[in-house]
């Protein structure tokens, strides 16, 4: 029978990289015991589960490094750089196994071995560690079993855990007891089977699971400890976690009575417990005689109740969540349905304006609300906070640091700013180089600094704030800033400008970013080949986004990222000009003026007007694109901020807010960089989207040249 791993292999991706920032955070804070319980459990969960789905090479490379950190929970090993070091090496080998798994490179069995030896090397006497097996109490029978495992006392929670797997269960390789396994690792736990549901014995599937466990366990862990046992099985299983008694509630309170305990779990009904309460036999076995629940079940009410009296602490806390993992695919094909059905909508919205027809126009106003909620709950599901993003760069300064001979220091600022998933998919390598160019060209080596008078380590600070429709991250470092003149110099050499080019401070910070530039004297494995920062500025422009750079000689270099919140739907100012519909975003847009015969004349035809005494350039759409037709005695300018600077784009008629669905242009179209994409407006034309950006962009430089070619 063939076994789907997909569900380990996810879970194990996200494992990996929650273990990579425990042990950067570790690193930092080697006393921190929590940091040390979730590196364990994040290896204990990877190993258990490796081995449950049929990774063995996985679960016994992974059980080295649990048996050491087993160690370092007890106090026998302390946390040292060394450890942290084999620690990410292994984390990184998993990955490797991992990768291997799905079709990749096989991993480099000299260096598991190398690791291995390491780790060893780190345990009192050079031995490897004890079998984990006999610290595991067995589960057996069907029978109230009390086990061990992990430590707890007075004041753990007691947790009431039902776990019923579905009939399939076994199919995806899953034995649902080793998870019993590993509760038991949590605190003192006492299982009840429930086999009610077993069928008899020639109707009876040996495939199929009938069984279902009610769990009564201390533990000092929290129920994220809990959740993480079940972790690959929650989409395969009913899982209820309540507490039902903690270090908060009184004790001095009566404990509850077996009769309660049932009808709170739903096992029977008041009505019933009512019904059998005169008789004389214990309510127990009243309850099983007037056949209104099942033996097992009060067996399992019975262990709960004597666990809670024992504590003499009853105050209950429903702490269940529930989640649902869905895969990025089925989330990009439910934006496109929605975007699909905004297009509808408007459709709809404009066929009930033309046919005057009340009722419609009603149905259509409750349709674009719903339409509007619908989306706007859509795209929220594809938002991520960009923290986890973040995370992923502390290995990369760490590791690129300490290859360069440098100290630095890595700090963070609004990780939880929401980006769409998709804008965050494409942030990674522009993100990378940015950081590498920071800290190899930025930063200063440590001897280099404290000659300056600078502290010895330096720094590199990412931050992402929202800014209307927009999200703006930021790389900082303290470094040693960006010469202009040098930038202009080397750009001169490259033969990427001529010898007399004019250019601001900013101006020649934006040379960074052209292809084949490099300041570096030689070429390393970090840098040298003109080509990140190149990938950069592709990237974000990609991303309908904008970047800017500021610097400062012996202070340090700041780079934004502008970057729309999603690709899919945005907010847009339909305007007409002839016959033709354009699309501006509105997160862009400032104010719209009226553009008169007379404003042009007063300016002898130079494309700017006065605005409240500010100069305000102006780009005119109907000549850019050369529509045809006659523009109307009064114009329209949309001003909108494009680069920080205010510029104006002339367009006839302005017709409102547009719902904007964005669609690519298809391949034909693929070099019409004026245009961000296009989308489908209500009678069924189509409107094109403006990149505002890339068309400043290519005025100014037509500009240039036309002043260039009239130069003697």
């Amino acid at each position: 029978m063939e076994i789907d791993t997909s569900a380990f292999t996810e879970e194990a991706y996200e494992l990996l990289s929650e273990l990579e920032d425990s042990l950067l955070e570790l690193e930092e804070a080697p006393e921190d015991e929590d940091l040390i319980g979730r590196v364990f459990r994040a290896m204990h969960t990877i190993k258990g589960s490796g081995a449950m789905f049929g990774f063995d090479d996985i679960a016994e490379f992974t059980h080295e490094v649990e048996t050491v950190f087993d160690m370092v929970r007890g106090g026998s090993i302390p946390v040292t750089k060394t450890l942290i070091d084999l620690t990410l090496a292994a984390r990184d080998q998993i990955r490797s196994m991992l990768d291997a798994s799905a079709g990749g490179d096989p991993p480099d069995e000299a260096k598991a071995q190398t690791i291995i030896t390491g780790l060893r090397a780190l345990v009192p006497g050079g031995g490897g560690g004890g079998d984990e097996g006999s610290a595991n109490a067995q589960v057996t029978t069907p029978d109230t079993q009390q086990t061990g495992g992990g430590k707890a006392d007075d004041k753990a929670t007691t947790f009431r855990i039902t776990l019923a797997p579905s009939e399939d269960i076994f199919a995806n390789g899953t034995n649902p007891v080793l998870l019993l396994y590993e509760l038991q690792d949590l605190g003192p736990c006492n299982v009840v089977a429930r086999l009610g549901d077993l069928p008899h014995f020639e109707e009876l599937d040996f495939e199929k699971c009938y069984t279902r466990w009610d769990i009564i366990l201390s533990t000092n862990e929290g129920e994220n400890a809990i959740r993480d046992v079940f972790i690959f099985v929650e989409d395969e299983c009913e899982i209820d976690i309540r507490v039902i008694d903690d270090d908060d509630s009184f004790d001095d309170e009566t404990p509850k009575k077996l009769g309660e305990i049932l009808i709170e779990r739903g096992d029977i009904k008041p009505e019933q417990l009512d019904q059998v309460l005169h008789a004389q036999a214990p309510l127990g076995e009243r309850l099983v005689q007037a056949g209104v629940v099942g033996a097992e079940k009060v067996k399992s009410a019975l262990v709960e109740q004597k666990v809670v009296q024992e504590k003499r602490d009853n105050r209950k806390k429903a702490s269940a969540s529930t989640s649902l993992r869905v895969p990025s695919e089925k989330l990009d094909v439910l934006v496109d349905l929605v975007g699909e059905l905004v297009t509808v909508q408007a459709r709809l919205t404009q066929t009930s304006i033309s046919t005057h027809d009340h009722d419609l126009q009603l149905i259509a106003e409750e349709v674009e609300r719903l339409t509007g909620e619908l989306r706007d709950n859509t795209m929220s599901i594809r938002m991520l906070a960009i923290g986890t993003t973040f995370n992923k760069f502390r290995r990369l300064v760490r590791d690129l640091s300490k290859e360069l001979g440098k100290e630095i220091e890595m700090t963070t600022a609004g990780a939880d700013t929401e980006l769409d998933k998709t804008v965050i998919d494409q942030l990674n390598d522009p993100l990378i180089h940015i950081i590498r160019n920071s800290i190899d060209h930025g930063v200063e080596p440590p001897d280099v600094r404290e000659a300056a008078n600078k502290p010895r380590v330096g720094k590199v600070h990412l931050s992402a704030e929202h800014s209307g429709a927009s999200v703006l991250i930021k790389v900082m470092d303290d470094g040693k800033g960006l010469d202009a003149a040098l930038l202009k110099r080397k750009a001169i050499e490259k033969g990427q400008l001529p010898a007399d080019a004019e250019l601001s401070d900013k101006e020649c910070y934006m040379l960074i970013f052209g292809a084949g530039f490099s300041m570096a004297e030689k070429i390393t494995n970090v840098s040298g080949r003109g080509v990140g920062m190149d990938v950069v500025r592709k990237s974000i422009d990609a991303l309908r986004g904008s970047i800017d750079v500021q610097s400062e000689i012996g202070v340090g270099t700041t780079i934004t990222l502008k970057l729309p919140l999603t690709l899919a739907i945005i907010e847009g100012l339909l305007v007409k000009v002839g016959d033709e519909s354009f699309i501006l975003p509105l997160a862009a847009v400032e104010e719209c003026v009226e553009l008169t015969r007379k404003d042009v004349s007063d300016t002898h035809g130079r494309h700017v007007i006065n605005v409240r005494d500010v100069i305000v350039p102006y780009i005119r759409i109907r000549d850019r694109f050369e529509v045809k037709g006659n523009s109307p005695e009064v114009e329209q300018i949309v001003i909108a901020e494009v680069n920080e600077r205010r510029v104006g784009f002339v367009v006839d008629h302005v017709i409102g807010q547009h719902q904007t669905v964005i669609k690519s242009l298809g391949k034909n179209f693929e070099h019409s960089d004026e245009f961000s994409g296009a989308t489908i407006l209500g009678d069924g034309s189509v409107a094109l989207i403006l990149d505002l950006q890339r068309m400043v962009q290519f005025v100014q430089v037509e500009e240039v040249d036309e002043l260039n070619a009239g130069q003697p």
